[in-house]
């Protein structure tokens, strides 16, 4: 039986950091996550990095300059999945007073170390570009920085990013039990064949987001409690309310924000919303109330809402946030905090309680640079320099990348080298694995979707459905045909035993 140094539960954005930022020391890690990597919460996010200008009312001031500081980390890791993004927020009297919203965005731009991005500044709604789209009694406003982030290929690259410090990562693997046994952690893992292995572990961490509660006591045994409040987050994506590349900030009637996001150029992303959440994660799901809720605050705004009937797609997440005893869902500390459970000669059990995905990789530090001196590992953190798989490009210029892809490989239609290299960054040419012509990447699918493609995301990111690699590795899903999406499901089934056998055989993982 394999002993590691770390056994993870979760394959979200919480477990695939500290995967990562573990092997990356020395330390050998084995993660497994029941489902597909960023299959819950870590793909249904608002899809932003940032710092959270609402906390500043909250007076979470350490969140917000941790998470500020995170950003431009990030921007230089991943600067073909991380971009900055420009926010307006339309000034409504009744809510706030403008004096209040420029002080707290002058504190923004300076509570974390900002070199990328851009300051704050107030506009004129009437000569400003995102002031069509909105009602004429909203004069004046303010545009401020942040970033958007394709936040289920954050999770994979992660993860790949772990495999390639060696790292073992299992999906569609859970942990059924786990027990201390002498002075390691002894775990059962099923596969969804059915099959169970054991393994041995020096330390266990639960990062299995919403379930990090429900698994302590039951999967995990351990007298370590919970203190966890499950929140849903929905969004609504539409067919886009404007046309130009500037984000909305809106603040509703109830105090709580929502976003307004230009999302793979035809759409427009809205969310969230924020309600306490009882029951299996896994069946979580957007209201009417909430799709209600959040067409109502487009149509305070804007002068072409959101209506129900113009909503292509849902989606929603259950948010694992620690429970600090507020009133309401949004008032909830989004910060991380971690439990430690180890008493000096046992193996130590980390369990992981919220967290926003901006601050991942710094959660990840934190919470390796507590079990590294139990675990006898004295490396150095690495991350905060390290760019993410595919992230290597010149002076993070994503615009000067695209050209010389382009010039490169000319052969390829100008939608499919945007999208290859938004997507793998650096890593489009292992995509193409030496084609010179369309023939040379395989079965056509239909709307610019070939097997090569298919069998990169399968072979290096573990890739196993339709879903995971329209939804989660790409946001394919809003842009293809039906006819498409019935070739792919013909082909994955036609390939279901090769799949399953080459994802093992990729990362050394005995299946």
């Amino acid at each position: 039986m394999t002993t590691y140094d770390l056994l993870i539960i979760g394959g979200g954005i919480n477990g695939a950091g500290i995967a990562r930022d573990a092997a990356g020391r020395g330390l050998s890690v084995l993660l497994c996550e029941q489902g597909d990597l960023a299959g819950a919460t870590s793909s249904a996010s608002s899809k932003l990095i940032h710092g959270g200008l609402r906390y500043l009312e909250q007076y979470e001031f350490g969140l917000v300059r941790k998470a500020l500081k995170e950003r431009e980390v990030l921007l230089r890791a991943a600067p073909h999945i991380v971009r900055p993004l420009n926010f307006v927020l339309p000034h409504d009297g009744d809510l706030r007073p403008a004096w209040l919203i420029r002080i707290g965005l002058l504190l923004y731009d300076h509570l974390g170390a900002r070199e990328l991005l851009p300051g704050s500044s107030a506009i004129k709604l009437a000569a400003h570009p995102a002031g069509a789209a909105l009602h004429d009694r909203y004069a004046k406003g303010f545009v401020y920085s942040d970033c958007f982030v394709q936040d289920g290929r954050l999770t994979v690259l992660a993860c790949q990013g772990a495999a390639e410090q060696g790292a073992e990562i299992l999906t569609r693997t859970q942990c059924v039990q786990a027990s201390r046994e002498g002075k390691n952690w002894r775990a059962k893992l099923r596969r969804a064949d059915g099959g169970v292995q054991e393994v041995s572990a020096r330390s266990l961490v639960n990062a299995a987001g919403p379930w990090a509660g429900s698994i302590l006591g039951s999967t995990i045994e351990t007298r370590t409690e919970a203190p966890i409040r499950l929140v849903k987050g929905s969004h609504i994506i539409t067919r886009k309310l404007f046309d130009h590349d500037f984000a909305y900030i809106l603040q509703g009637a109830d105090g709580r924000v929502v976003f307004a996001i230009p999302f793979e150029d035809e759409f427009t992303l809205i969310g969230t919303t924020d309600e306490a959440y009882e029951g299996d994660p896994a069946n979580c799901e957007i209201t009417s109330d909430e799709i209600d809720y959040l067409c109502a605050v487009t149509k305070k705004y804007f002068r072409h809402p959101a209506l129900a009937e113009d909503v292509v797609k849902t989606f929603s997440g259950v948010r694992p946030l620690y429970d600090d005893g507020a009133k309401s869902a949004s008032a909830v500390t989004r910060d991380y905090v971690f439990d430690l459970e180890h008493d000096g000669e046992g193996a130590p059990l980390l369990s992981i309680f919220g967290g926003k995905i901006t601050t991942f990789r710094v959660m990840a530090e934190a919470a390796v640079s507590k079990l590294a001196p139990i675990l006898g590992n004295e490396a150095s953190a690495w991350t905060a320099g390290a760019q993410l798989p595919g992230g290597d490009i010149p002076g993070a210029d994503m615009d000067r990348f695209l050209a010389d892809f382009r010039t490169k490989n000319s052969w390829l239609p100008d939608a499919l080298s945007a999208r290859l290299a938004a997507n793998y960054g650096s890593r489009a040419d292992a995509v193409l694995d030496g084609a010179r012509s369309l023939d040379d990447l395989g079965e056509y699918f239909g709307d610019n979707l070939y097997a090569g493609e298919i069998l990169y995301l399968m072979e290096n990111e573990w890739a196993q459905t339709a879903e995971d690699i329209l939804w989660r590795r790409s946001k394919l899903l809003l842009h293809i045909s039906s006819k498409t999406r019935e070739k792919l499901d013909v082909w994955l089934s036609e390939h279901e035993h090769s799949r399953q056998s080459t994802s093992g055989k990729i990362y050394g993982v005995t299946n």
